[in-house]
């Protein structure tokens, strides 16, 4: 591959700027006490990337620091195993297990932070006292940050919707994947990722409760014999039961739904989850045409009846 002059011009700098760090780093260990190059590596640039030396002086430190590391890593192992067998026992779990992970994660850095500090000589009291001062200063301006936990805290608690319930918010219609402290993540049918503040939740329709309609509506033609249409129907109910698993109450036949432009219009009626209400709607909607054509019953076309006046 031919390299441009761009592209030369930064691997040759590239390559003496890390010659320059490693002879900074490692030159009075290469070269002899005395020499320009040692002092220059020691006393004037050296100073700056005494990596070595840095080791040396700071063990202890160093390896409390890595003991803190170690140590909150596995308390939030333990955690994350507990929050696992929690989610075990339904939706509901699952969604106050993401919760309380979120929470957990922010806690663990924020108390590894200052056990760190601690560990490196910070007074730490003296910070907590700053960062209180700060915090009062700050509540002032992130009304809408405690707003949004607090309206996450309200959704948990108040059963308002969990992990894979389907919610409709405005235009918007998708299944709830994660619940956090701040916002909500919703997936609509596209497979698009929606993130919403929590306390910008308002007026949402969880359709997840309970069982949701799976409606197919048929037209037949004004000539046709309607009670022969209805008995066909009927009689053949319990094939669209047995084609269509996903149906749990039903199918019913609900009559004649509306008088169109074109034909008499018959609702039949099922009921399923709500994940699966498309899915039984187009299955509905492919048994009826099937039977019809068994039974040699016409579905009509949209027409137009003209009447000419006569003179």
């Amino acid at each position: 591959m031919k390299l441009n002059k761009k592209q030369i011009t930064t691997i040759v700098f590239g390559s003496l700027a890390g010659i320059f760090l490693l002879l900074a780093i490692l030159g009075k260990y290469i070269f002899k006490p005395g020499t320009l190059l040692y002092e220059l590596s020691a006393d004037n640039i050296g100073k700056f990337f005494g990596i070595v030396d840095f080791f040396d002086n700071n063990v202890p430190n160093i390896v409390e620091t890595i003991a803190v590391v170690v140590f909150l890593w596995v308390i939030s192992k333990v955690f994350e195993l507990i929050l696992k067998l929690i989610t075990l026992r339904g939706k509901k779990s699952r969604t106050i297990a993401n919760l309380l992970a979120s929470m957990i994660k922010y806690g663990v850095l924020i108390v590894g932070a200052f056990l760190i500090l601690s560990a490196w000589g910070v007074q730490t009291p003296t910070l907590l006292a700053s960062l209180g001062i700060l915090g009062l200063a700050l509540t002032f301006g992130a009304q809408s940050l405690v707003e949004d936990i607090l309206a996450g805290l309200f959704i948990i608690f108040e059963d308002q919707f969990e992990i894979n319930d389907i919610i409709q918010i405005g235009d918007f219609r998708g299944r709830v994947t994660d619940i956090g402290v701040r916002v909500t993540k919703f997936e609509d049918i596209n497979g698009d990722i929606k993130i919403i503040n929590n306390s910008d939740i308002r007026g949402a329709i969880n359709t997840t409760n309970k069982l949701s309609p799976a409606i197919c509506d048929v037209s037949v033609s004004y000539g046709a014999n309607l009670k022969d249409i209805e008995e066909v129907i009927k009689k053949n109910l319990h094939r669209l039961k047995e084609a269509i698993p996903h149906i749990k109450e039903g199918p019913f036949y609900y009559g004649v739904q509306e008088l169109g432009a074109s034909g008499v219009v018959l609702r039949i009626y099922a009921k399923c989850e709500e994940n699966d209400k498309y899915g039984v709607r187009r299955q509905l909607n492919r048994e009826i045409k099937l039977i019809f054509d068994e039974n040699n019953i016409e579905i009509p076309f949209n027409q137009i009846v003209v009447h000419q006046a006569k003179e």
